[in-house]
């Protein structure tokens, strides 16, 4: 089992729907989250995308002031060339010394993926993707490619240096819909889905591995979701209440019609799961769609104490999930938090380096010290 954390490049938050306690994406604030994530023993770092800081900027700044930690980098078929995807994944992997892993972003809403003047359909998006990721994977192999399809041409096209990691960096990828399932079986290493109730993911993964099958290839699973994890399961739950206490229900409505509007089949599956009400946010023991009220993307948490939610999550393991994506908010006290509470009852691939009661005092006394993330008067 992997568990990677999450580097808000959009911002941080203490409470959802609300500005209190909200933090800007600095830099210095992401190299504290990063560098926590690093020493802490996460296996990698979901780095956010779309209308944010850069990615890629900001995964590469990053790059020299951690020792271990692995940057899951998103890139964009549709805005990019297979060409130029290529060589900048194969340079990030020299300069890092293989501690990039690849995240491929279709892109599901429609009025975002205008402002970057893309203009496919959702079925054209994949098909695009499709051929994006059959030009790519051949240029990382070393074969000099041309290549005529619907979307993409390429001619002569060869990657002129080695990457670090072979055949190539890992390959992510997430999307609920047939097409995307397709393109899944057809080139991904670890398809990511969300946190839906466990059910409903043994059903995703069953169709993932026999697509994947017929294609005479096999495919590991990930699973993105946040997690509230406290000492106590009362704790835990005030916890989650305590992240929603500002959302009213104008807020929950605006977002739930935002939704409505995406051609995103996760995110329509993340909005039944809520339907966009207050009661019953508890989808499945200890699984709650809180997040999702008023959040695009993952919208559910493990919540529990800290035997509970290992449980849970080796639930899902036996599923066939091996690695889990995080978030929690606020990102760094949620980095510490975890990883003192979950770590020690969890299977992790990656041994944790810190979890000494040393961390634990060093965290206690920063938060003890500063009043940065303490939440300000309404």
């Amino acid at each position: 089992m992997e568990v990677f954390w999450y580097l808000p490049t959009q911002g941080d938050e203490r409470y959802l729907g609300t500005t209190i306690g909200r933090r800007p994406a600095t830099y210095p604030y992401m190299q504290q989250i990063a560098q926590a994530v690093d020493k802490l023993g996460y296996g990698g770092m979901l780095i956010g995308t779309g209308q944010k800081q850069d990615t890629w900027i900001v995964a590469t700044s990053l790059i020299s002031v951690t020792e271990r930690l692995r940057f899951l980098v998103a890139f964009r078929p549709a805005i990019m060339s297979p060409s130029l995807a290529v060589r900048m994944a194969a340079t990030f992997d020299q300069i890092s010394n293989g501690r990039i892993i690849l995240n491929v972003v279709t892109g599901g809403d429609t009025k975002e993926l205008a402002k970057d003047g893309i203009f496919l359909d959702h079925d054209q998006r994949y098909e695009l993707t499709d051929e994006f990721l059959t030009i790519w994977r051949s240029l990382m192999q070393g074969e000099e490619v041309t290549y005529s399809g619907r979307h993409l041409k390429v001619k002569g096209a060869k990657l002129q240096f080695p990457p670090v990691q072979k055949p190539y960096p890992t390959l992510y990828f997430g999307g609920s819909s047939d097409a995307a399932l397709q393109v899944a079986a057809k080139h991904i290493d670890v398809y990511l889905t969300w946190g839906e109730p466990p059910d409903q993911v043994a059903q995703k993964i069953a169709k993932v591995r026999r697509l994947a099958a017929e294609q005479g290839r096999t495919v590991r699973f990930g699973i993105r979701m946040h997690v509230i994890v406290r000492e106590t399961t009362q704790k835990a739950w005030d916890a989650a209440n305590e992240l929603i206490q500002y959302v009213d229900d104008e807020t929950i409505a605006a977002a739930h019609r935002r939704f409505a509007q995406s051609e995103s089949e996760g995110q329509r599956r993340m909005a039944q799961l809520h339907k966009g009400e207050r009661q019953n946010l508890e989808i499945s023991p200890n699984l709650w769609a809180g997040v999702g009220l008023v959040r695009g993307g993952a919208g559910t948490a493990l919540v529990g104490d800290a035997e509970t939610v290992a449980a849970r999550m080796l639930e899902y393991a036996d599923l066939g999930i091996d690695t889990f994506v995080f978030s929690g908010y606020p990102h760094l006290e949620e980095a510490y938090r975890v990883a003192e509470l979950l770590f020690p009852r969890l299977p992790l691939q990656t041994p944790a380096i810190a979890l000494s009661q040393q961390v634990a005092s060093t965290f206690s006394e920063f938060v003890t010290k500063t009043d940065l993330f303490r939440p300000q008067p309404v």
